[in-house]
């Protein structure tokens, strides 16, 4: 309590050592304490007299001022009454304001409108904005920093939704496998067992597996031969008859482009001509010779 009146008493010498500086009555390094507090004066003459002053008599469009009540609500057709608003309650309470507001608008325009003052703004208005355009800068920079980031989350959220998605789903296939699984063994042992004569289990699991084959085979069909099979079947054809494709026929026989003069009588160079006499007999031919000279 002590010090909490010290510094009322402070307070209040170091503004009337102010007054009595600027009056003149102190010197530089002299202090004054007051003995009594000043008695604080209610001057309703003065703050009338003030008031007076202040107040001007100008024209309504100088002063723009309207004093109304809220408008009639719409959905139940009544003003609702300043009393009635609840202002713990936000909503009811931002109405209000708004409702009153709007009440203002509608009485001031139609006085505007008789004065002959516009109240809509023109096309080509050019109004300087109070920031500056390094400020909005800086402002697009920092919502587009945090738009990113926002949609970064978002698209980790999503991942991680999918994830655990794709986990359900592989345990849930897990479980099925190992559970069709342990139905198969118990189908054998009471096979084995004599308790059942039914071999159905081994149907299914051949429908199954020829299910994946067909699934395969579709694959297949629709990709199409690889380039390997495309090579062969472009070097060596697609197959046919084997059997008597090297048979003479009339007009093979009666053709005779290919034949060659040179060839015919070892008179070439090539395979039949003098140097493919001094050729090494083949393997048939040696083993022949042998026979002879034993």
């Amino acid at each position: 309590s002590g010090s909490d009146s010290d510094s009322e008493d402070s307070s209040l010498s170091d503004s009337e050592l102010q007054e009595a500086f600027s009056r003149g009555e102190l010197k530089p390094g002299l202090n004054v304490v007051l003995e009594d507090r000043p008695k604080r004066r209610n001057d309703t003459n003065g703050l009338k007299q003030c008031l007076s002053e202040f107040r001007k008599q100008l024209a309504w469009v100088e002063r723009l001022d309207v004093t109304s009540g809220q408008v009639v609500d719409p959905v139940s057709q009544s003003a609702s009454d300043k009393d009635a608003v609840d202002p713990e309650n936000d909503f009811q309470r931002e109405m209000s304001f708004y409702r009153q507001a709007q009440a203002a608008v509608l009485e001031a325009l139609p006085k505007l409108h008789k004065l002959q003052v516009h109240t809509r703004r023109p096309d080509d208005y050019f109004a300087e904005m109070a920031k500056s355009d390094q400020q909005m800068q800086k402002i697009r920079q920092k919502l587009k920093s945090k738009q990113e980031a926002m949609e970064r989350s978002e698209k980790a959220k999503q991942l991680r939704a999918m994830r655990k998605y794709g986990k359900k789903v592989q345990t849930e296939i897990l479980q099925r496998r190992q559970k069709e699984k342990k139905n198969m063994l118990n189908a054998v042992k009471k096979y084995q067992k004599g308790l059942s004569d039914k071999l159905d289990f081994l149907d299914e699991e051949q429908t199954t597996s020829q299910g994946n084959k067909k699934g395969s085979t579709s694959q297949r069909i629709k990709k199409g031969p690889n380039a390997k099979r495309r090579y062969k079947n472009q070097k060596f054809g697609f197959g046919g008859k084997k059997k008597g494709s090297k048979w003479n026929t009339k007009e093979s026989f009666n053709d005779v482009s290919s034949f060659r003069s040179k060839v015919a009588h070892n008179k070439g160079t090539g395979k039949g001509g003098k140097k493919a006499l001094n050729k090494r007999p083949g393997k048939r031919a040696r083993q022949k010779m042998k026979n002879r000279a034993r």
